[in-house]
């Protein structure tokens, strides 16, 4: 009886048992591979079987052995970027890998907002539809998949962007990925692994919640839902483990909402899952994500605490935040709309940081200091060259408390890019909010165009 069961199983595992050369399903026709790299080509053969490798780029054959389970792996080095391009596998069997193109590669994870398509009734994407076929933007689209240990191959399909492929993926990927490369003028490929409903916890390997008691405290306060994953390190195994041999430029993350009601320990969830990643890939690579919008959560500030442990993120090396609470809309809506706007902005991060491109202005005004004198407080923010605005004649969800810690409505003037605040109703003011509240939308922006980021100066 053991036969039955066993022989299953084998034809399950990592591939040893099959004669023939296989690859994993993101190594495939009309992939875009990482330019200027090192990157790895991989799958699995028989044991002792010897692979022959040709890119069309270089026409240079290089060999590699089957290890004794089967598995094989083997460095080439990209060109600039180009194509299409082919690459030939040769074992016992013959693959070629056609219309290969060589650009820069991104990875876009979170949860639903990152999800959202055309078929979520987006009205910027159904705009896009009739003349949104370019060849030299390419998707693989990872399904919904969990796993109790992490695996190395996962479903999915490369293929170049149209008005068919477009509707079923992320709208903030594609704007990032348009925007890149209208700028650079190189093919991009997007991957996207993301699942509505989702909190970081499963996005991160089980260990590093499981080793950390803060972490682990907090995952179990998480209320599961019905047919969402809950435990740490699910989607991560079955989702983004799969990619981690697969060369790329950097990763987008659109996730917190889950979150909320565990928010006093999500900046060092956060921090855990990118270190996590990047170890994982072996490269420091640059990670850009969105604070989550303003929403009617309920009673408790949750969202509020929520955003600042998310700005808190950006102190991490090699990170960047973009806010969007001015391009909100309804705040009983979980789920913006604007998905446009959201992708260039983090496309201007990826252009400013990751490709050095001048002239762009990207990042959100954001709190520094605090001065008082009298009854009046002085603010000073980075991140507005040209000064700061506000839109509309009075400064909205500003508020003021003194030392009995009651916040009152203040009133604010900008001068420069700094901001003077004061309050009749509080004579020796000490700390100021603004934004600060699960719904409440601000009306301070850089004279650049981009909202102040939501900031408290007190730590109560």
């Amino acid at each position: 009886m053991k036969r039955f069961w066993l022989l299953p199983a084998l034809l399950l595992s990592g591939g040893a048992s099959f004669a023939n050369v296989r690859l994993p399903a993101v190594l495939a026709d009309n992939m875009v591979l990482e330019q200027h790299s090192n990157v790895k080509l991989w799958g699995w053969c028989d044991a002792g079987e010897k692979i022959f490798i040709t890119p069309s780029w270089s026409l240079a054959t290089d060999s590699v052995v089957g290890t004794r389970d089967g598995h094989w792996v083997l460095t080439v080095a990209t060109p600039g970027a180009g194509g299409p391009y082919t690459i030939d596998f040769k074992g016992g069997n013959m693959i070629q890998l056609k219309n290969v193109l060589i650009g820069e590669v991104w990875v876009c994870s979170g949860q639903s907002n990152m999800e959202m398509c055309e078929t979520w009734g987006l009205p910027d994407v159904q705009a896009e539809l009739p003349a949104c076929a370019n060849d030299q933007i390419r998707f693989f689209h990872v399904p919904r998949t969990t796993s109790t240990a992490p695996q190395d191959d996962c479903p999915g399909r490369w293929a170049a962007c149209d008005s068919s492929e477009l509707k079923t993926f992320s709208a903030v990927g594609y704007y990032f990925g348009k925007s890149l490369n209208k700028a650079l003028g190189v093919p991009v490929g997007l991957i996207e692994a993301a699942w509505g409903g989702t909190p970081a916890e499963v996005w991160t390997p089980e260990a590093m919640i499981n080793d950390d008691s803060a972490l682990r405290s907090a995952n179990g306060k998480l209320v599961p839902a019905p047919g969402w994953p809950h435990l740490p390190g699910y989607c991560y195994n079955g989702m983004i483990a799969p990619l981690t041999s697969f060369s790329i430029a950097g990763a987008l993350w659109y996730q917190g909402e889950s979150n909320v009601g565990t928010s006093d320990t999500y900046a060092k969830l956060l921090t855990t899952m990118i270190g996590a990643w990047r170890r994982a890939w072996g490269a420091s690579f640059p990670f850009y994500y969105v604070q989550i919008a303003p929403f009617k959560y309920g009673t408790m500030d949750q969202g509020a605490w929520l955003r600042e442990q998310e700005a808190a993120v950006q102190d991490l090396g090699g990170t960047g935040m973009v806010v969007i609470s001015d391009i909100t809309g309804d705040t009983t809506d979980i789920h913006p709309k604007d998905k446009h706007d959201v992708g260039l902005r983090l496309a201007n991060w990826a252009l400013a940081e990751t490709y050095h491109r001048p002239g762009l202005y990207y990042k959100n005004p954001r709190y520094e200091s605090m001065e008082t004198k009298g009854d009046r407080l002085f603010l000073s923010f980075s991140n507005a060259p040209g000064g700061l605005m506000v839109k509309g004649r009075d400064m909205m969800t500003l508020t003021v408390a003194g030392e009995d810690r009651v916040f009152h409505p203040a009133e604010g003037k900008v001068e420069g890019s700094k901001l003077e605040v004061w309050s009749k109703e509080v004579k020796k003011p000490v700390a100021v909010r603004y934004q600060f509240s699960n719904s409440g939308i601000g009306n301070v922006f850089s004279k650049e165009g981009l909202p102040m980021a939501p900031f408290r100066t007190d730590n109560w």
